[in-house]
């Protein structure tokens, strides 16, 4: 259990180191953070096939690769579902960033913040569920591919909310209850597993497809808008790589 806490709050606290780079670094590199962003892709990838849906299969027994394939699109569809509410709006953030504007819509920012909270719910689920298989490895690889992946998204935050005129104090709370949110989803996750070992199969692919729809539909965008694709696919590959011989090394 102090593991589970520890990895919550580290993936929690990610964001709030993020937060920390984007106040002393303002002016850090779209290619930059494009990088970083892509090489978390890349871990975040590797962790959600071989720590989730690899053991979804496994722990599904006759019928694990049907409970893994239709967890994968429940997963995938909920944040289909939860875009469609509050949709995560990192071009409303690039914009903001690019033009220093004095001028913008609060509104708007907050519904940025709020997007990119609700966001790290399934994430922090994700994390959690990790543990419900009892390997506290491949549980510590998918936080770290998720921990990495909340720095880029805390840097991310900080200027919209100073653009708008939001004291740097409330700026820097704002960014840190979005990583509060991935902590509540960490420890969700695995109770969930825990009350109800019968649905670690399903949980696990959930997890799975939920990171993978996050890697798809938002990561690699992001990551290929700002002309640094060929860096950025490297980068991921080099993620994916450094995961892949993590899990083997230390499975």
């Amino acid at each position: 259990m102090e593991l589970v806490l520890l990895t919550a709050l580290g993936v929690g606290g990610a964001t709030v180191i993020g937060a920390l780079i984007g106040f002393l670094f303002k002016g850090i590199s779209h290619k930059f953070s494009d990088i970083v962003l892509a090489f978390a892709a890349g871990v975040m990838l590797a962790a959600a096939v071989l720590g989730l849906i690899i053991p979804s299969v496994e722990y599904g027994g006759t019928y694990g690769i049907l409970i893994t394939v239709v967890g994968i699109f429940v997963g995938a569809l909920c944040l289909v579902l939860v875009d469609r509410l509050v949709p995560h709006l990192h071009k409303l953030a690039d914009r903001d960033i690019e033009e220093h504007s004095t001028n913008v819509n609060v509104n708007k920012i907050f519904l940025f913040v709020m997007a990119i909270a609700i966001h790290n719910l399934p994430e922090g689920i994700a994390a959690g569920v990790g543990f419900g298989s009892d390997n506290a490895t491949e549980a510590l690889l998918i936080a770290g591919g998720i921990a990495l992946q909340n720095i880029p998204e805390g840097m991310v935050i900080i200027g919209p909310m100073l653009a708008a005129g939001i004291k740097p104090k409330k700026t820097f709370v704002y960014a840190a209850l979005t990583g509060v949110v991935e902590v509540i989803g960490t420890f969700i996750g695995y109770f969930a597993v825990r009350i109800a070992s019968a649905i670690l199969p399903f949980a696990l692919a959930f997890a799975g497809g939920t990171m993978l729809y996050v890697i798809s539909d938002e990561m690699i965008p992001e990551t290929h808008a700002h002309g640094s694709e060929r860096g950025a696919t490297f980068a991921l590959l080099f993620g994916f790589c450094l995961m892949l011989a993590s899990d083997v090394l230390l499975g």
